[in-house]
């Protein structure tokens, strides 16, 4: 997921380095050798509190993974664009890092596959499970950035940190509101500092060092 956070737009490189396309018929997913072309370039959006991440094209249309075989009798699954208003879960995939390359999931457990050969295998794009480590490196895609994400999402240490202070503001209003009133009034909660010394009477609102100006005998 890290290398897509910062991306607004990227382009899709396979081992063979052919870049992911979305055909002009608006439908067919495919391979091309052009980086460049406007048809490479994909936008990337995030599924909210989800690790997933949707591809958009240039046409506004999605990569999906659907249950269309590619073949007759064929294991491999078909990969098209879908319009916004057909969107569903097949068009989500989860980013499985691996080095400086990514495998893409989708959500019925297959991933993203470039295939070569012969036609109607050549420059064709499907969605299958590898099952042989030959196999295994041909799903892996490097991830190039054409536009970076000026706001992008956030961070789980972010979300840490949120809930880490809302607990804190909790405790501080459950230890104000269980001080007697007059307690609360020469001692103010938000003057309550923890502290390492618990001798240092510096160090609490309880303990006030003494003056001279005090006393008088």
């Amino acid at each position: 997921m890290d290398l897509f956070l910062k991306a607004k737009s990227v382009r899709l490189r396979s081992y063979d380095d052919k870049y992911l396309v979305a055909d002009e018929d608006r439908e067919t997913i495919s391979q091309d050798r052009n980086g460049p072309a406007k048809n490479t370039l994909w936008t990337v959006e995030f599924v909210e509190g989800e690790d997933y991440i949707r591809l958009k094209s240039c046409f506004g249309t999605y990569l999906t993974a659907s249950n269309i075989p590619f073949l007759p009798g064929v294991t491999g699954k078909k990969v098209v664009q879908t319009r916004p208003s057909e969107c569903n879960p097949t068009t989500q995939w989860e980013p499985l890092r691996d080095g400086m390359q990514v495998r893409l999931k989708s959500l019925r457990g297959n991933f993203l596959r470039p295939n070569g050969g012969l036609p109607p295998w050549r420059n064709s794009v499907t969605h299958d499970i590898p099952h042989r480590n030959k196999t295994h490196s041909k799903i892996l895609w490097d991830v190039e950035v054409v536009e970076k994400r000026t706001v992008h999402r956030k961070t789980q240490s972010d979300m840490i940190f949120r809930r880490t202070k809302s607990a804190s503001a909790s405790m501080k209003k459950q230890i104000s509101t269980s001080m007697p009133s007059f307690f609360r009034t020469i001692f103010p909660i938000s003057q309550i500092r923890p502290s390492d010394d618990k001798f240092n009477s510096t160090a609490s609102p309880f303990f006030k060092p003494m003056t001279d100006s005090g006393f008088h005998t």
